[in-house]
């Protein structure tokens, strides 16, 4: 499948191009913010080439990796008609204004607003990184012009950052980009900064105007713009058309002008000295554990979306003081655990398919790119993600003890190490260079001593996106378990045409996990459009029926997605199906799934397992029965 076709299915499974409010990329991942939620197909998105996870949440998030690039364009080519990010309108239904809804607004903007102007921030700071490493290295003076004007560069890009917001934030709220930067550009005009600096101050109408340095601020002109997106929207609908184009920036100016200047400006300012001092007071209250702590977590805050709410304080933290020692520390340890935990498991696994994608995704997390580590080895796998959360921490742990600090807003790693670099402090680097090693070390050491192929559901995860059966070993005659979960008695299923063992022999599960195994290698002998229940004529001619929940056939298969079709080939242990064990439960019914022999009359079957089992565990006997005439 095409990376075009792989962009069309995800539009469908999200509910299509009219139910696709917006949509942004970040270094690996698409995130939809959708007008229906319940629209989305997790399972059909995850079935989906190319995709390597989904996160459902605020914003519906699709990993496909470092190709997010290429599925993005196909997808804003394909729900706008062109091939660049869609100025073009799209009619879809207004979101449900709900909590979640709320977040998800929230997050949506966060993202819009400060993703953009990340690769100016990261760009600038590296520069300046490596203007350092010069100055150590001897290879410039700062008093050299040559040091003073290469400096300049990325000092401007901290000093104009206001106008960078500004942009993005007028973009993302559909607002007239060149009056929002005319307005907020006010705030680091050089003639209105010496007004507010000279002896004495300024008045506006006899209002003193609160003597603040604007530069490098980020949430001053984002207050500013919310407030021109109500007054424009106000003054083109009271603007006669023919005197609008001068009539209602007029307007703006009035009203959004003087409101930045008294009100939104000393509130943005006091907004991000207040997240700025937060993470400081955390980081000078805990020390060294709010760093390990912070580590530890960042598996599973990345893995929902979440380290994108810790962008803006974190911009304005190293705007205001030059660095940052707590968010971005605890993300080199996090991210070089990612790496050591992936690499050990390409040693230690013998499956070649989890060894390729474990190497790749190391060596992306080495560079600092965790999401192909995190979604494609070691959240799906509980002996992954306890190495790296012990190898994040105690590389946090050292970080913090070390009081480092990083000095550009880029995702930590081998290729951005001289964000660590400090002219005053040469040890700050080393120290750096050291943590990173300790969290690789421990979470390498750790994962190549407690892993164990046998317990990895990634194996089984690559194996259904290839397509291909997961490798199961059975014994002849033998049922094995659909589903995890804990096998019980027919006799305690509610349902007397199972506990009556009417359709046959056999015993139940109650799963804990949605995933559905063919108990047998054979042929799909029934699949009903409900999806609910499977049966599978064997190659022996034993007949299983695995019927997941009981009435459940009254939910018409929406909880239900189907891998196969009737008359398919499938082998023991192949996913068949996926079921919503929670949208079962939340519908009123019972997930107690029966696994019964059709044929029970032509069989011995007996109960291998009782209690806990996973899917592909021995789960039934069965014995031919003789009869008279020979075999029945």
């Amino acid at each position: 499948m095409t990376t075009q076709d792989s962009a069309r299915a995800i539009l469908e499974h999200v509910g299509g191009a009219a139910n696709v409010a917006s949509l942004h990329h970040c270094s690996t991942r698409l995130r939809f913010t959708l007008a229906d939620d319940s629209q989305a197909d997790e399972a059909a998105l995850k079935a989906t080439p190319g995709v390597i996870g989904v996160v459902p949440g605020a914003q519906t998030q699709v990993i496909v990796g470092s190709g997010v690039n290429d599925y993005f364009r196909e997808i804003e080519k394909i729900r706008t008609g062109s091939g660049t990010r869609a100025e073009v309108r799209v009619d879809v239904a207004k979101p449900k204004l709900t909590v979640k809804r709320a977040g998800s607004v929230f997050m949506d903007f966060v993202v819009g607003v400060f993703t953009p102007i990340i690769p100016a921030v990261a760009g600038a700071g590296i520069f300046k990184s490596f203007l350092i490493l010069a100055v150590a290295l001897g290879w410039l003076q700062t008093t050299d012009q040559t040091y003073q004007v290469l400096t300049a560069i990325p000092d401007a890009v901290f000093f104009f950052l206001p106008l960078l917001v500004t942009y993005t934030a007028a973009k993302k709220l559909d607002v007239n980009i060149p009056l929002a930067l005319g307005i907020v550009g006010l705030l680091v005009f050089p003639t209105f900064a010496g007004l507010l600096t000279q002896e004495g101050g300024i008045a506006l109408f006899g209002l003193t105007v609160p003597a603040i340095a604007y530069n490098a601020q980020v949430f001053p002109p984002i207050l500013a713009v919310l407030l021109l997106a109500v007054v424009e929207r106000f003054a083109r609908r009271i603007s006669p058309s023919v005197i609008s184009t001068f009539l209602v920036p007029l307007i703006c100016f009035v009203v959004v002008a003087p409101a930045t200047i008294f009100l939104l400006g000393p509130l943005g300012f006091f907004l991000g000295t207040l997240l700025t001092g937060a993470m400081l007071w955390l980081y000078g209250t805990l020390g060294w554990i709010a760093v390990a702590l912070m580590a530890a977590a960042l598996p599973f805050i990345v893995s929902v979306g979440m380290h994108k709410a810790f962008i803006p304080p974190t911009v304005a933290t190293m705007a205001s003081a030059g660095r940052e020692s707590f968010y971005l520390v605890a993300s080199l340890a996090h991210n070089l655990a990612e790496a050591g935990s992936s690499l050990a498991i390409a040693v230690r696994t013998k499956n070649k398919t989890l060894r390729g994608t474990a190497i790749s995704s190391g060596i992306s997390a080495f560079f600092g790119i965790t999401e192909p580590a995190l979604y494609g080895v070691t959240l799906q796998n509980r002996r992954a993600i306890v190495s790296v959360v012990i190898g994040s921490f105690v590389g946090g742990a050292y970080l913090g003890i070390a009081a480092i600090s990083a000095f550009a807003l880029v995702s930590p790693g081998a290729a951005s190490i001289s964000m660590f670099i400090d002219m005053a402090n040469p040890w700050n680097l080393l120290h750096a260079v050291i943590g990173a090693l300790v969290a690789m070390v421990v979470s390498f050491v750790v994962s190549l001593v407690i892993w164990k192929d046998s317990d990895s559901a990634t194996v089984r995860l690559l194996d259904q996106q290839s397509g291909a059966a997961a490798p199961v070993e059975t014994a002849a005659g033998g049922v094995l378990a659909p589903m995890t979960g804990e096998v019980i008695s027919l006799d305690a299923v509610d349902d007397p045409v199972f506990s009556g063992r009417i359709l046959g022999p056999g015993v139940a599960i109650r799963p804990t996990d949605g995933e559905v195994r063919a108990p047998i290698s054979g042929i799909v002998s029934s699949l009903l459009p409900s999806r609910h229940a499977l049966g599978i004529l064997g190659d022996d001619g034993l007949e299983v029926l695995v019927h997941v929940g009981l009435d459940t056939v009254r939910l018409e298969g929406a909880p239900f997605t189907a891998h196969v079709t009737q008359g398919d080939r499938v082998e023991a242990g192949q996913r068949v199906l996926t079921a919503d064990l929670a949208a079962i439960e939340a519908a009123g019914l019972d997930i107690t799934t029966p696994v019964v022999v059709l044929n029970g009359d032509a069989y011995d079957v007996a109960p291998l397992a009782t209690g806990r089992i996973a899917a592909g565990d021995a789960l039934l006997a069965t014995d031919a029965k003789e009869t008279a005439n020979g075999i029945a």
